[in-house]
């Protein structure tokens, strides 16, 4: 490719100087401006050699006011700090350098791509001409990320191209050569562009009314699930992070009462959103007796697991009574959300069996001699204020949570995130930090994370002393190792000789040290009067509130509460 020029030198007596810029500087800025049309206004860099061009060429837009840099020395927690502005509804982009750098992303690109997030991957690459050879920090870039996400390779400005897909995550491998500095800092003369819409697919669903049915929200289901429910009288069984579960139709104990006389009764389910969290629900979704209606999933595979008997489309839904007239007028959707949520007895025997369980519960864990997982959860949801942002831990935190979430009124609507694409633990930290960092406004942002969790990213504390923080208190439930696996089958008595070693983990970290050490304020609370205290007065900016809770018991206790409603 030859030299181009550009103005971009200093302003001297007879105007611009004109610089003559090396093409990897020029590729780096055509990348970055196209970036800023495609509305990203978040980056996130780790520092290295070969992407220096785009390096600085992102600090240029940062210093010109387009947009917010953020640095991290962690590539994969870099990712998950971009994938948490995403989550909160940011646009952001994540730039590293060559090498084992560029893998250390995959995670955050395959939880991205599984759940439909549309995070933005920039690599520096080698040139062509270096590709197949021993070069230093060279390795087959292109496609690494696998099929499921779109792969740009970029060899001149004139390949870079409009960024336009707001549904998943897309990656540009940058191939730049030397020289890597620019010749002098550019003014880039860009017009933000807008964020892209994310519109679900048109068409309208008409669903029958008549079978017994419960809509069943899973993760990013958004309010038509709720919608959905409150118009036609059905419970919903809305996930935590399913932007669902609020209104007077959600059922906070649906997953203790999949396994009643009440749950055998179901005819229909209709299913929006990712569900992942329970078994009882995925029972439920296998049995022979039940038909299945259900949008298609939004990630990288919209393919269900289980038999789906009815494919809807993207969210939209027009009930149909089969015992009204047929014609103009027999169904009105402005009507029917204007009219209000409806009662039924179908759904009225649900909430009668959801307010008795939850009272059996809330004396379950109230009575528990000590803190408990459950009752941490309760605090925190109750600390979380309306327009507030609640991040969730996967495995244990967030089950919990779903069983202490109670119905908020539409109104009160909070922002729960969680990483449920594919469900990892990794980056959760960063992940956090990212989403209170996105969010729109200045909220109230607590984070509910289990002590393996923590620690596997526990480099998303390392922050500069010029990186923006969140105002943010993560809470870690620290049983000293992986409870979630005691309730599950290798959790069981026979295998408690090896349960430890393979599965328990237990670390002994000290977290007061670890936090010391990134000099990250820490709390260590033994009680759940203290819990409610460190809530209620966070300290600002980034601080770990450590509730330590026994581990031992968990299985038993966790049996105890799948049969508070056996009667």
């Amino acid at each position: 490719m030859s030299t181009h020029a550009e103005p971009t030198g200093p302003t001297g007596p007879t105007g611009p100087t004109e610089t003559t810029e090396p093409p990897s500087a020029l590729l780096a800025r055509a990348v970055v401006t196209a970036l800023l049309a495609h509305g990203v206004r978040d980056v996130v860099v780790a520092p290295g050699s070969r992407n220096a061009p785009l390096s600085f060429a992102v600090h240029d837009a940062a210093t010109a006011g387009l947009l917010r840099l953020h640095t991290r020395v962690d590539e994969r927690s870099a990712a998950f700090l971009a994938l948490g502005l995403t989550r909160a509804g940011a646009r952001a982009a994540v730039v590293c350098t060559s090498g084992t750098a560029v893998a250390n992303l995959h995670p955050a690109v395959l939880e991205a791509a599984h759940s439909g997030q549309p995070l933005v991957v920039v690599t520096a690459d080698r040139p062509a001409r270096l590709r197949g050879t021993d070069a230093n920090q060279t390795t087959d870039q292109v496609g690494i990320f696998g099929a499921l996400v779109a792969t740009h390779d970029l060899a001149g400005p004139d390949d870079v191209p409009v960024l336009d897909d707001p549904w998943g995550p897309v990656h540009l491998d940058v191939q730049l050569d030397d020289p890597l500095l620019p010749a002098a800092p550019w003014r880039p003369g860009v017009v933000p562009g807008e964020r892209p819409a994310r519109v679900r697919p048109a068409g309208v669903d008409r669903i029958p009314l008549g079978p017994r049915t419960v809509v069943v929200a899973g993760d990013d289901a958004g309010p038509p699930a709720r919608q959905l429910a409150e118009r036609a009288g059905w419970p919903l069984l809305a996930e935590p992070s399913s932007g669902s579960r609020t209104g007077t139709h959600a059922l906070r104990c649906y997953r203790l009462l999949l396994d009643t006389d009440l749950a055998r009764s179901v005819e229909r389910v209709v299913v929006v959103g990712h569900p992942t969290l329970s078994r009882p629900v995925m029972r439920l979704l296998g049995r022979d007796d039940v038909e299945v209606w259900a949008t298609p999933g939004r990630g990288a595979w919209p393919a269900r697991p289980y038999r789906v008997d009815r494919p809807l489309g993207g969210g939209r839904f027009e009930l149909v009574d089969p015992a009204a007239p047929v014609g103009p007028g027999a169904a009105d959707p402005a009507a029917e959300a204007a009219a209000g949520p409806v009662r039924t007895a179908w759904l009225e025997a649900w909430l009668e069996a959801d307010r008795a369980v939850a009272r059996r519960l809330d004396a379950l864990v109230a009575a528990e001699p000590g803190l408990t997982a459950y009752a941490v959860a309760g605090a925190v949801v109750r600390a979380t204020p309306p327009g507030g942002l609640l991040v969730v831990g996967p495995s244990n935190p967030v089950r919990d949570l779903d069983l202490m979430q109670t119905g908020f009124g539409v109104g009160a609507r909070r922002l729960v995130a969680a990483n449920r694409g594919l469900a990892g633990i990794d980056g959760m930290v960063s992940t956090a930090i990212g989403a209170a960092l996105g969010r729109p406004h200045s909220t109230r942002a607590i984070a509910l994370l289990g002590d393996v969790t923590f620690l596997h990213d526990s480099n998303g504390l390392v922050l500069g002393p010029d990186e923006p923080r969140p105002d943010l208190t993560l809470v870690v439930v620290n049983d000293d190792g992986g409870s979630i696996f005691a309730t599950l089958e290798q959790g069981a008595p026979e295998h408690a000789d090896r349960f430890e070693r393979l599965f328990g983990t237990p670390h002994g970290v000290d977290l007061a040290a670890l936090c010391a050490a990134t000099r990250t304020p820490h709390w260590r609370v033994e009680s759940l009067p203290e819990l409610e205290q460190a809530l209620a007065s966070p300290a600002g900016g980034i601080e770990v509130v450590e509730v330590r809770v026994p581990r031992q018991d968990r299985r038993e206790v966790d049996a105890r509460i799948r049969g508070l409603a056996a009667d």
